[in-house]
């Protein structure tokens, strides 16, 4: 960008609003690829293992590293234990079948505002009931 618009560093991160150190930072991490491949040699041998028991093997094998880049190097990796749901102990009770309406109001059902209209039946107020079989109206 800075060749193409023909500017320097200094105005374009004035123009956004940058500060200039952000452009010049250079990492001084180190390597971590052997850290990486032990790492997925535990996983690889303990699979069940968590960043947490993978810090401790870590520490046991002689590794000076802290827990959060542990942690951090581990979901990089994309070593994440899959979440378990527990299991149901209590089968849940199968649904009976609707009984089927053998004749008009036999078997109907009233939508929420019906019952605030219900509410309201004994000023005088009209409302529908919906049945499998016939459509009523009480009044």
């Amino acid at each position: 960008m800075l060749v193409d618009w023909g500017i320097s560093i200094r105005w374009a991160c004035k123009v956004l609003k940058f500060d200039t150190s952000t452009c010049n930072y250079k990492s001084r991490r180190t390597g971590q690829a052997l850290l990486e491949r032990r790492i997925k040699e535990i996983c690889e041998t303990r699979v069940r293992y968590g960043y947490r028991r993978v810090h401790v093997h870590l520490r046991r094998d002689g590794w000076k590293i802290s827990m959060k880049k542990t942690r951090r190097i581990y979901s990089e990796l994309g070593l994440q234990l899959r979440n378990k749901h527990p299991k149901r102990r209590v089968k849940a009770k199968l649904r009976d079948d609707r009984q089927e309406a053998v004749g008009p109001n036999d078997v109907w059902a009233m939508p929420c505002p019906g019952r605030r209209l219900l509410a309201n039946a004994e000023k005088g107020t009209s409302f529908t009931t919906s049945s499998r079989l016939v459509r009523s109206c009480a009044s």
